[in-house]
């Protein structure tokens, strides 16, 4: 199982934490598209690391065309020597059309397209086909030399798409070298929804599971001392709550009977109550989305429950823990 760790923070820290990240025995450095741009930090990664993968989890893909994103994943990866993974997602409607104002409709069909598009761009560029997309959401049928990468030797980047219901799932399974589960997920879902989606999608491209890479960060609650442990389990559960106050992802929570929390979280969401959706996540929930566990167990609980299925992840603990991250990046690794 591949270790991914965050890259987050200022442009201005980077270089450095790049160094931590991959002398410590990480395999991939991720980034988010939330307060700063994504790809900036992956630019001045590239530059300051030899190794690790640099990942994006996630940038919004319909905030920018297929032609933004093919010419973005082509440079990084050139630039890192075939090292960068342009992990791609949806966003929800709102953000796309209040935030970004761009355009929302059908979001996995329009998905599927877009990265069928990209990739026509990059067969274009690295196999000299005819650039002719015609769909329903893109079209791309220019290209001239002006305009053509010539530093192609190191291809297109891999392209992981995160899903969460089953038709983005199938999605990736069909176009996508591999899929970014989201946190908030659990087992029954990721075994019941996930993986028979991931299954129709693959059969659809023709290709088999071990061409493809599930990755999965995982809720972690653990601590060294009484307060580390109270301090983690406020935040993952204020962290659950948010999410499962998002009607997209009501579909989990009623998998486990659990719709009508949904309803609740919602509309104290719409009240800014926080907190309060934080102390709606009992025990009972709270054991189905994380880990619980001692610093100790946290790695074997993970791996009893996932590591016949999970690629990589970005796997998190507790802060102040006393084993190191090389020794926890190995446990993961064996």
């Amino acid at each position: 199982m591949k270790v991914d760790a965050g890259l987050m923070g200022g442009l201005a820290e980077v270089p450095e934490r790049i160094r931590e990240l991959e002398a410590a025995g990480y395999d991939g450095a991720i980034t988010a598209e939330t307060a700063h741009d994504p790809f900036f930090p992956l630019l001045l990664a590239a530059e300051h690391s030899r190794s690790i993968e640099l990942v994006t989890s996630i940038a919004v893909a319909f905030a920018r065309s297929p032609m933004n994103l093919a010419h973005i994943g082509h440079d990084l990866n050139a630039y890192s020597k075939g090292r960068f993974v342009l992990g791609l997602g949806s966003q929800i409607q709102p953000h796309i059309t209040k935030r970004f104002s761009m355009p929302w409709s059908h979001p996995a069909a329009r998905m599927r397209e877009l990265i069928l598009a990209m990739r026509a761009i990059w067969d274009c560029w690295y196999a000299r086909k005819k650039l002719e997309f015609r769909g329903e959401f893109y079209t791309h049928t220019l290209m001239t030399p002006m305009f053509t990468p010539t530093d192609t030797s190191y291809g297109p980047p891999k392209v992981f798409l995160a899903a969460v219901g089953p038709l983005m799932t199938e999605v990736a399974g069909e176009v996508a070298d591999g899929v970014i589960c989201h946190a908030f997920t659990t087992e029954k879902y990721m075994r019941e929804v996930t993986l028979p989606a991931l299954e129709r999608g693959l059969a659809k491209s023709g290709r088999s599971r071990k061409d493809f890479q599930v990755s999965f960060p995982g809720f972690v609650v653990t601590g060294e001392t009484e307060k580390a442990w109270s301090d983690s389990r406020r935040g993952v559960c204020k962290q659950i709550a948010f999410y499962g106050s998002t009607p997209a992802y009501r579909p989990v929570l009623e998998m486990h009977g659990w719709g009508g929390l949904q309803t609740e979280l919602n509309a104290l969401s719409k009240q800014g109550q926080w907190d309060k959706m934080g102390e709606l996540v009992d025990d009972k929930i709270l054991e189905q989305f994380a880990v619980v566990a001692s610093p100790d167990e946290v790695i074997p609980k993970f791996k009893a429950r996932f590591a016949d299925v999970v690629d990589r992840t970005t796997l998190g603990f507790a802060p102040g823990s006393k084993t190191s991250a090389r020794e926890l990046i190995a446990r993961l690794h064996a």
